[in-house]
């Protein structure tokens, strides 16, 4: 079989000399192309990387609640494409409902973890944990400031927003993730690479953002023009890399220097990382329409 044609980046197009994605069809060579299954998440987050092998290389996560458009369900494996941001890649099976079968996510999680309760009782064991940007179904019952969800567990009504409730600053938003251990291919408090913190701090604000950093650095924002100030919210790019000004000196980023979300002065980065290749100007507030 022939290579996918270089206009399609493999990190973002659904296809092998197997298998592809129905809507391929004439635009990539495959043995069978088939029609993808939307499944939910329901497990805190899953793994997904290149190779269906648990001891393969992070590239990236899905979150509770989170679609995922599965094209082979496998050996307790599902290769697909997030429908959060195109991703491909394989995922342990485990957790990925069928889509029919789960209510629809009408809130997230906006600490940056929520522990689930089997009592609406803060001093309850919990049964586990949720990521910021869960998505979440809450059934409308609310006990001592406790919200119930679908499975009939319990999060903290204070730790929950609507969908469609997003954060006006990004910049304080990724502040949220200040001294989150750094995780190559990570997506939450718990780790978290360059590209997932600016992706993350994005998503909170309701703005969508590609996964790694040479797509956010083509898709996102403007670039600056020569000679143009910076100022706080501009994206600072290096070769595999990125950055959130804080400030025209200042940065934050997650970094494998700290290993840690940090801030820290932009030239103190300029002087151990080298010139950055681009600058990005992204509006500092939320979007106000969804495209």
């Amino acid at each position: 079989m022939g290579k996918t044609p270089p206009k399609f980046d493999p990190r973002m197009t659904p296809a092998r000399p197997d298998l592809a994605a129905a809507w391929l069809k004439g635009e990539v060579e495959a043995a069978r192309f088939v029609e993808g299954e939307k499944r939910i998440l329901l497990g805190p987050f899953a793994a997904l990387t290149r190779i269906p092998d648990a001891s393969a290389p992070l590239d990236s996560m899905i979150l509770y609640g989170e679609p995922f458009e599965v094209y082979e369900d496998k050996s307790g494996w599902v290769w697909g494409r997030s429908g959060v941001d195109g991703y491909v890649g394989y995922a342990p099976s485990a957790g990925f409902l069928p889509a029919a079968e789960v209510p629809e996510p009408t809130h997230k999680v906006i600490a940056a973890t929520t522990h689930l309760y089997p009592e609406p009782k803060a001093k309850c064991y919990p049964l586990g944990a949720l990521p910021r940007l869960a998505r979440v179904a809450p059934t409308g019952r609310v006990e001592n400031a406790f919200a119930e969800m679908a499975d009939g567990l319990w999060i903290p009504q204070v730790h929950l927003a609507a969908l469609d409730a997003w954060e006006p600053d990004y910049v304080l938003s990724a502040y949220g993730f200040l001294g989150a251990p750094y995780l190559w291919g990570g997506r939450t408090a718990a780790g978290v690479d360059c590209s997932g913190l600016a992706q993350m701090a994005l998503a909170m604000a309701g703005m969508d953002a590609p996964r790694d950093s040479d797509l956010q650095e083509a898709a996102l924002g403007r670039p600056l023009e020569s000679g143009e100030k910076l100022r706080r919210g501009d994206l600072v790019f290096w070769p595999g890399h990125v950055g959130i000004l804080t400030s025209p000196r200042g940065l934050i980023h997650a970094n494998g220097h700290h290993m840690a979300v940090a801030a820290e002065p932009l030239r103190d980065a300029v002087d151990r990382i080298g010139a950055p290749r681009s600058y990005r100007r992204l509006p500092l507030r939320r979007r106000l329409t969804q495209d």
